[in-house]
């Protein structure tokens, strides 16, 4: 099938499909190299890292691919410009940050000629970022996993955003398969981005216990939680979602400050590390809306495979 037009500065990607940065080290260099290499966009999520890991990350995928690399990383991480600005010293492709706005990424973009690409979730913050120099956005809409800037359909949204701005618009939020990479491009996007359908593959550093609970996740499983973050957050159920609901006491008794604003409710880096480490009952697991829909954990190269081929069906009608 014929691709939208899609360009991130002068990057121009052989598969217009970026693959979700998920942290705390989900997304990590294997992951991100494996995408690249079938000509999509990969993503080291760098929130949650030191600047020396996050550096180890970026020369690992280099030695891996000689794909399209980036990172993802939180504005509400209180390291953000560190890891922004050693990322950019090692050479890293494209930026691409949520949970929060700087303006100060962009200046810091423009000056190394490294495109930036923020997450945005209304039409005004779209045109704000195309104003500031953003090379492109990703729309993302209530059907993503981990932290949400809104309780609107990517769907809905997605036609508003493409009418007001003149960037290219990435569709993110509920994208786990071709029909739904189809349907995105027939609303607009030049491409998208997909989060939970990479963390069930063999490339992603989750432990085997996360990739599991996805694939034994049924629909009622994905909850909404109020992250110490500000912003609400899709995670799967267990019982480290229980006691947040119960109202258990789970406020930490030492603090890493790794946030610039936080509530304190609970600490999230520790509840990600324990969840990517294999402690899913007392950890926090982050997944999209349709995670009860993959039922299996491929290799990278056999999701593009048969991403590809449900986009011909979704094509053809059959």
């Amino acid at each position: 099938m014929k691709f939208p037009d899609f360009k991130i500065g002068d990057l121009i990607p052989d598969m217009p499909i970026i693959q979700g940065g998920m942290a705390v080290r989900i997304s990590t260099a294997d992951l991100a190299a494996a995408v690249a290499e079938e000509g999509g966009v990969g993503l080291i999520a760098a929130t949650g890292m030191s600047v020396d890991e996050l550096k180890r990350e970026i020369a690992k995928a280099r030695d891996l691919t000689k794909g399209i690399v980036g990172i993802n990383i939180m504005f509400a991480a209180r390291e953000f410009a560190n890891l922004v600005k050693a990322a950019i010293d090692e050479g890293i492709d494209l930026i691409v940050s949520g949970a929060g706005f700087s303006r100060d990424m962009f200046t810091w973009g423009k000056a190394s000629g490294v495109p930036v690409v923020p997450i945005v979730s209304t039409p005004k913050l779209a045109q704000l970022s195309e104003k500031l120099g953003a090379a492109a956005v990703v729309v993302e809409g209530k059907e993503a996993g981990g932290h949400l800037g809104t309780s609107e359909s990517m769907k809905d949204l997605l036609p508003k955003v493409k009418a007001a701005v003149k960037i290219p618009v990435i569709a993110a939020g509920g994208i786990i398969d071709g029909s739904a990479i189809k349907e995105a491009f027939r609303l607009g996007a030049n491409a998208v981005q997909m989060g939970t359908r990479f963390v069930a593959s063999e490339e992603c550093n989750a432990s085997e216990e996360f990739k599991r609970m996805y694939l034994k996740a049924e629909p009622e499983d994905v909850v909404l939680i109020q992250s110490p973050v500000g912003l609400p957050g899709r995670s799967i159920m267990n019982s480290f979602i229980r006691r947040l609901f119960d109202g258990d006491n789970l406020k930490p008794e030492t603090c890493d400050n790794c946030l610039k604003k936080c509530s304190r409710s609970f600490c999230i880096l520790k509840a990600l590390i324990r969840s990517q480490e294999g402690d899913i009952e007392n950890g926090l697991v982050f997944s999209g809306e349709r995670v009860g829909e993959i039922k299996d954990i491929l290799p990278v190269k056999e999701i593009f495979k048969r991403l590809l081929l449900e986009m011909d069906k979704a094509e053809s009608g059959v």
